[in-house]
């Protein structure tokens, strides 16, 4: 099935997803924007034919089957609500909300009114991840025993940067941890137990995050997202008799070894993907509507309303108060 994308926002997001959907080949009919010149440059950029100077006029648009929303994501609730009002599946930019709660509201709402809610979480959908699951569902590793991953990029320190303003949700732990936290999930599912520690900027944002997360059998996840130091930006599997290492950027496109416990390479992936790869998510949430599996697939709403919930709760251990919540 074949849906006709609606674009919320203009940003450097949106500009790279609507890029992959063009370049492979996904129907573009709208953009909305708050800025009436930003929606005209950026429909002219990619030849979209429906332009909307509000993100009410692009929940109106008939035209128009899923939103793929692109703000801050303090407002991602905001907007998905408005969208699922106007009778529109979303995919909605991760993190998927700012709050746990906010993300169950979504989820209600979409369920209410019989329509796909889905977080962008680009990630899961990479030829990379795909292949990733099935040499672990084929026990290929043995017994998975560990996740080690990082983000963590050197951004500007300005205060005003997005980043760091955290009226506008800023911080390495929903922007950046998001990545690692839910490829936590991906792999274990709900963790037992949660330790974190963090260190911050004079804005009040967090610069660092580690978590630890804990697992039946002994299980662990171990994160660490930083907004002002640059590491490898590597993941690695471990299992009882083999380990997954996934090259730089592992949340990207990328290339990953399987190696025995002996350092014999089992398997090498290299990923061949037309732009960033942003459209698999695309892809995905088509045939999910297509299929009618509105809270279904490889990221599961349910499943993103509860990671959010394990944010709110490393952001409770570690004392990380957005001023929306005082």
């Amino acid at each position: 099935m074949t849906l006709r994308w609606g674009i919320l926002a203009t940003g450097g997001i949106a500009h790279a997803f609507t890029n992959d959907l063009k370049l492979n080949g996904l129907t573009v009919q709208a953009v909305g924007s708050r800025r009436a010149e930003a929606a005209e440059a950026f429909a002219t950029e990619f030849g979209i034919p429906n332009v909307h100077s509000s993100y009410e006029a692009l929940a109106a648009d008939p035209e128009v089957d899923i939103v793929y929303i692109a703000t801050p994501h303090p407002l991602h609730a905001e907007n998905a609500i408005l969208m699922l009002n106007g009778g529109k599946h979303v995919l909605v930019e991760k993190p998927f909300t700012l709050t746990g709660a906010e993300a169950a509201a979504v989820r209600d709402l979409a369920a209410e009114k019989g329509l796909l809610a889905l977080e962008a979480m680009w990630t899961r959908y990479l030829p990379h991840m795909v292949r990733i699951r099935e040499i672990i569902a084929a026990g290929t590793l043995g017994e998975v025993r560990t996740l080690l991953a990082d983000h963590t990029q050197d951004i500007s320190d300005d205060p005003s940067h997005r980043l760091n303003d955290l009226a506008l949700g800023g911080g390495a732990l929903l922007d950046l941890g998001i990545y690692p936290v839910s490829f936590a999930w991906d792999l274990f599912g709900a963790p037992e137990s949660i330790l974190a520690d963090a260190r911050f900027k004079a804005t009040g944002a967090d610069a660092q995050v580690a978590t630890i997360f804990g697992y039946s059998g002994g299980r662990l996840a171990t994160t660490l997202s930083a907004s002002d130091t640059k590491g490898p930006n590597t993941a690695s599997v471990l299992g009882t008799d083999a380990r997954i290492d996934i090259d730089e950027v592992w949340y990207t496109p990328t290339t990953f070894r399987v190696i025995g416990s002996d350092g014999s390479v089992l398997e090498s992936f290299a990923s061949e993907v037309t732009g960033r790869g942003m459209h698999f998510q695309a892809l995905a949430a088509e045939k999910l509507v297509a299929d009618g599996d509105l809270r279904g697939g490889a990221l599961p709403i349910d499943e993103s309303v509860a990671i959010m919930e394990s944010l709110d709760e490393i952001r409770r251990i570690i004392g990380l108060v957005y001023p929306s919540e005082r």
